[in-house]
């Protein structure tokens, strides 16, 4: 049978060899104790730091402003509500 385009041919479980799975027994973690993988946390955390495009000074003056601005405008927005339903409250129940 020929496959289709685009399909992923998938290895039938008597083609794979017995002893792919025995060499991958425990891994680099099975070497090592709780220190040392805890060790290897810690380096993989600065290696995906490192990594991170952190905002210049200006980016981070202006997304700060941003968000300042938009939280006035909603505590704003939050309170013209409040009142709202407060007088509507007072009207209804006395």
């Amino acid at each position: 049978m020929t496959d289709a385009v685009g399909s992923i041919d998938v290895p039938d479980a008597q083609d794979e060899a017995p002893e792919s799975k025995r060499a991958r027994k425990g891994g680099k973690r099975g070497k090592k104790g709780p220190l040392g993988r805890l060790a290897l946390f810690y380096r993989q955390i600065v290696a995906e730091l490192r990594k991170v495009v952190w905002p210049t000074r200006s980016q981070l003056t202006t997304y700060t402003s941003v968000v300042i601005v938009f939280v006035v405008i909603m505590i704003g927005i939050v309170m013209v509500i409040d009142y709202g339903f407060n007088q509507a409250a007072k009207y209804i129940f006395g």
